[in-house]
């Protein structure tokens, strides 16, 4: 059985992963109407890491014998008005994440619950990559994305982004 504070918390994160990736799929579908779907693509497939994410957390919590309460998913707020936009929000809501998932963490600390310690472990490792790739993205469009050819090869690379299950075993 988890830790009542524990347990909350990661409630409350599966609820925010799943808008995690309602966001994404808001700046996917940006992407898209802008001809940008190689942009489109990786938002759209980062939504489907996001909402596995959120499932992995809910198998964990019925694992642990804890119910799940699944909230309304807020609609996303974020003002798109260029290419640029939903990059420097997205890097921007990954590092709210790392701080979401350093919360929990830090309460399993508190509460010594070693078990959630060792499964947050795999998401503590997950958003230094998603933090760094976020960042990577938002560069390279700021150095090459106002040059036509450069946005067109930016835009190719990443339209063979492919989805990827998560490897995290529960």
């Amino acid at each position: 059985m988890l830790n009542k504070k524990v347990a909350e918390l990661l409630n409350e994160q599966i609820n925010k992963e799943f808008y995690s990736a309602y966001l994404y799929l808001d700046f996917s579908n940006y992407y898209y109407n802008e001809g940008l779907d190689g942009y489109g693509n990786w938002y759209y497939v980062q939504a489907q890491e996001e909402r596995d994410h959120a499932i992995l957390m809910l198998q964990y919590m019925r694992n642990n014998g804890m119910e799940v309460t699944l909230e309304a998913i807020d609609k996303p707020d974020k003002e798109l008005k260029s290419p640029e936009d939903p990059l420097k929000y997205g890097l921007e809501h990954e590092i709210y994440v790392t701080s979401l998932i350093h919360n929990i963490y830090a309460e399993c600390v508190k509460e010594n619950d070693f078990r959630t310690m060792q499964f947050l472990d795999w998401f503590v490792k997950e958003q230094g990559e998603e933090e760094d790739t976020a960042e990577t993205n938002l560069k390279r469009y700021q150095l090459f994305g106002s040059d036509p050819k450069g946005l067109y090869d930016l835009d190719a690379e990443l339209a063979t982004r492919v989805y990827t299950a998560p490897s995290l075993t529960l």
